[in-house]
């Protein structure tokens, strides 16, 4: 198993990884950085990665239902095992969001 550090909305978050999949689950960490970043601030961290997870499962349920759909990727070099991963990854986030929902700071 490897590691590999992503950088999304400003945190780093370290995820375990098989040998040779690095460059791949770093790819997909920038997917998510980049639809954080699209959003803006303003909302919570666990808002800004459930709303950037619930975006990318829809382009990916989008393209599946698209005829022809190799002829339009969601990504450079998507295919069934990227979509794969981006589907565990909205689901790992998920609940991730739905843990930490409950973990509010008190003021």
């Amino acid at each position: 198993m490897s590691n590999v550090t992503l950088q999304i909305g400003g945190r780093a978050y370290t995820m375990a990884c098989a040998e040779g999949e690095e460059a791949h689950v770093a790819e997909l960490g920038r997917t998510i950085a980049d639809k954080v970043d699209q959003m803006g601030a303003g909302q919570s961290e666990v808002r800004q990665l459930l709303f950037a997870a619930l975006l990318l499962a829809d382009e990916l349920h989008e393209a599946r239902g698209r005829p022809g759909s190799a002829a339009a990727p969601i990504a450079p070099s998507v295919d069934d095992s990227n979509a794969e991963a981006l589907e565990s990854i909205a689901d790992r986030l998920e609940k991730i969001a739905s843990s930490l929902e409950g973990c509010r700071p008190s003021s």
